[in-house]
């Protein structure tokens, strides 16, 4: 019997290290992560906006746990009147304007809604019960470590009025944008089950392949961000530049699409989109959907052409935008991506985007910018948004504000300084909360938004600051190869930051993602002897920092000085070479002020200023600097 246990753990260590993908060197020994195939063919009705599904489900248990249970999303039945949803959208403080009390109103053709008829373990029923938008399904039989079962299940659905992402007829004219739209297997990693019931935040979800086919009326013209198979099939050539075909009513036509290496697939569908194309140099092929007519109708009359041109004025500079996002920040590893208009705003896919059109160029530009640089953090490096969400929203604004930057400024200044002042405003109101915080548990969504999207690009340009922009940029590249396809958590990317600058970088994180602490250093006083100047520093903030200290002098020079923290064990390069640079002693963090010793007389001395280049985020910068009188 001993033998026998043995040998069944050694045939599963050794079916689960077949399963589990190469490491690269940053995962940690013994890393794991599930994977799943989909398998849906689903009838859609637009007449009732209703479809029927099958799911054909291969997951694959690469973990070393025995699963007795697992969860499914149910996405649109958040879509009810007092869901959870809807009733936190009614109580938050700060609601979102696109929802407000809107579901509560919904009546039985507007809500949104999953029902399953059944669910099959390897072919055999099983019992399930719903909660919300969450299904717990009780097997049979548990999963073991190393095994991949399938699960088959028969559903039906009902799109919603479009309200938070997905629904049917957004406000712009759009039939369907079909988001968060199928029953999805809830994610599983070390930390166990992510069944989070939707609120309307974030989300996590394995990795695997997506085989879809639509059946839909023949007027409609289906987008998706995932690959389609057939397109001689649906009526004409899916490459032609204009899509606006008519077709007989009556008759369905079969849509069928593939991705593969994704966490998701969205759709959209419209009688009435047209369709562009534009290759990106070495890169994708880009898609564009958009509707005509209904931009038209929809916006005032004199903006009609203005809106329908920079439609058209899009193409040349995403192609622009993605250049530079692979040139900096990694390849994009899939053939195509997508741009839909449709959903209530901007909302990122892995290979593609819904977004609204009727928008200024810059606007129209700047959320496409961010949807698609979502593509490399949301859709190819995929962390736990749900626990990590900063990572995916912060590294997004932060490259795409650099982006946006090259488009239309010729990359001049610094786009990132604009994004600070609205930080400090948080923090000084008192309404702040840490960034390490699970998404759906904040209490305001102006705190969620501002750890998130502000807190979290500020994150990366203010570690830029600690150890050196190209460490960072070399950071940022290291990750991404390191980590695609997989589930990092900020641990992770801090390791690579120290490796890459050779500091400890613990206190960073701790301080700054953990906690809401501040930074304020000030200038507090200047004084001379024997012919040198002695300016005192004060750490008035909570969160210490190493220092770059600016020094001018009367006859024009500049000197700078660098005070690295104790705590870093190491000191950032030289950044800018031209101007000479003193490496002063190491700030002990615990000690509330340090002495600054300039070899100069004080009548020399025109100016001290500390963080120059204003990449620290320090909430008092009024201290910051000292001038003669």
């Amino acid at each position: 019997m001993i033998k026998l246990k043995i040998s069944l753990l050694v045939t599963a260590s050794l079916m689960l290290s077949l399963l589990i993908p190469a490491e690269s060197s940053a995962q940690k020994a013994g890393y794991w992560q599930q994977a799943v195939d989909y398998e849906m063919d689903i009838d859609f009705n637009v007449e009732t906006n209703r479809y029927q599904g099958y799911q054909k489900l291969t997951y694959h248990n690469n973990s070393p746990d025995s699963l007795n249970r697992v969860f499914y999303h149910l996405f649109f039945n958040a879509f009810q009147p007092n869901s959870m949803m809807d009733k936190r959208s009614r109580t938050i403080a700060d609601p979102d304007r696109r929802v407000r009390d809107r579901i509560y109103h919904y009546d039985e053709t507007e809500i949104g809604y999953q029902k399953i008829d059944w669910i099959k373990q390897n072919g055999e029923e099983v019992e399930f019960t719903v909660k919300g938008t969450i299904m717990e399904v009780h097997l049979n039989e548990p999963i073991a470590p190393g095994e991949s079962v399938v699960f088959e299940m028969e559903h039906e659905a009902q799109v919603p009025m479009q309200t938070r992402r997905s629904g049917r007829d957004n406000a712009e004219g759009v039939r369907y944008s079909m988001a968060q739209w199928f029953p999805k297997i809830a994610a599983y990693d070390e930390m166990g089950w992510h069944p989070n019931p939707y609120i309307g935040r974030e989300f996590f979800a394995p990795f695997g392949t997506f085989d879809i086919k639509i059946h839909i009326d023949r007027n409609y013209v289906v987008a998706s961000g995932s690959i389609l198979q057939n397109p001689e099939e649906v009526g004409y050539g899916y490459e032609t530049a204009n899509m606006q075909v008519n077709r007989p009513d009556g008759e369905k036509l079969t849509w069928h699409f593939r991705a593969e290496d994704v966490h998701d697939v969205m759709w959209a569908a419209d009688p009435d989109y047209t369709h562009t194309t534009a290759q990106v140099p070495d890169g994708p092929l880009l898609r564009f959907f958009y509707q005509t007519n209904p931009v038209a109708e929809n916006a005032p009359r004199e903006r009609q052409s203005e809106l329908l041109a920079n439609w058209e004025a899009l193409p040349e500079y995403t192609v622009k935008g993605f250049q530079y996002m692979i040139e900096n920040y990694g390849d994009y590893p899939y053939d195509e991506y997508i741009v839909i208009q449709g959903g209530d705003g901007g909302m990122e896919y892995t290979m593609g985007t819904l977004i609204t059109g009727n928008r200024s160029l810059s606007s129209l530009v700047g959320v496409t910018v961010h949807e698609f640089v979502h593509a490399w953090y949301e859709g190819v490096v995929a962390t736990n948004e749900t626990r990590d969400q900063w990572i995916d929203e912060g590294f997004t604004s932060y490259a795409s504000a650099f982006i946006m930057n090259h488009l239309f400024n010729d990359g001049e200044g610094d786009p990132m300084l604009s994004r600070y002042p609205g930080y400090v405003r948080m923090a000084q109101s008192g309404m702040e909360e840490p960034m390490h915080l699970h998404a759906d548990h904040y209490v305001t969504n102006a705190a969620y938004g501002m750890a998130s999207y502000t807190k979290g690009a500020i994150f990366l340009h203010q570690l830029g600051y600690v150890i050196g922009d190209d460490v960072l940029k070399r950071t940022l590249n290291r990750f991404y190869e390191e980590w695609k396809f997989k589930h990092p958590t900020g641990y992770d990317f801090i390791r690579i930051a120290e490796r890459e600058s050779g500091m400890v970088l613990d206190w960073y994180y701790e301080y700054f993602v953990e906690t809401t602490h501040t930074i304020d250093y000030a200038v507090e006083s200047v004084t001379e002897s024997n012919g040198t100047t002695t300016a005192m520093l004060a750490k008035n903030g909570v969160m210490p920092m190493p220092l770059d200290v600016e020094v001018e002098f009367t006859d024009g020079s500049v000197k700078h000085f660098y005070i690295p923290l104790r705590i870093m064990w190491g000191q950032k390069e030289n950044e800018f070479p031209g101007v000479e640079r003193v490496v002063a002693e190491d700030w002990p963090w615990v000690f509330p002020e340090y002495e600054l010793t300039i070899d100069r007389p004080l009548n020399e001395v025109t100016r001290i200023e500390i963080d120059p280049s204003g990449r620290m985020a320090d909430v008092d910068r009024s201290n910051n600097v000292w001038e003669s009188k």
